[in-house]
């Protein structure tokens, strides 16, 4: 039995968005809409939609809830994720506050499940 080295791994904390962590572009973008994506998807399960039956509740066709489900995003507007979340029946709120460092850039946050 062939033992393997005791190496240490270097561990970096995250930053919160694995998108910004990786140096992707718009990650703040990209990270906003897997957060909706997320609820969406929890929301669909939650009230036992399949996909034909959620294409008519959000107007979209069933290939663009197939692509939601599966996380391929690049045809969906942060606004028209927060707007099927509307339509599932729950509210999404935009709030503001201060940035914590002068300075620095403001940040999108996405609360809830």
């Amino acid at each position: 039995m062939a033992r393997r080295a005791n190496r240490r791994i270097p561990i970096e904390a995250s930053s919160g968005n694995v998108f910004a962590d990786l140096g992707l572009p718009d990650a703040a973008d990209l990270d906003t809409k897997v957060r909706l994506a997320v609820k969406i998807n929890m929301m669909l399960a939650a009230q036992r939609l399949n996909q034909a039956t959620a294409a008519a509740r959000l107007d979209v066709s069933q290939p663009k809830i197939s692509a939601l489900k599966n996380y391929r995003l690049d045809g969906f507007s942060v606004e028209r994720l927060m707007n099927f979340i509307a339509a599932l029946g729950e509210d999404v709120r935009i709030s503001f506050s201060p940035r914590k460092t002068a300075g620095s850039h403001g940040k999108i946050v996405v609360e809830g499940p």
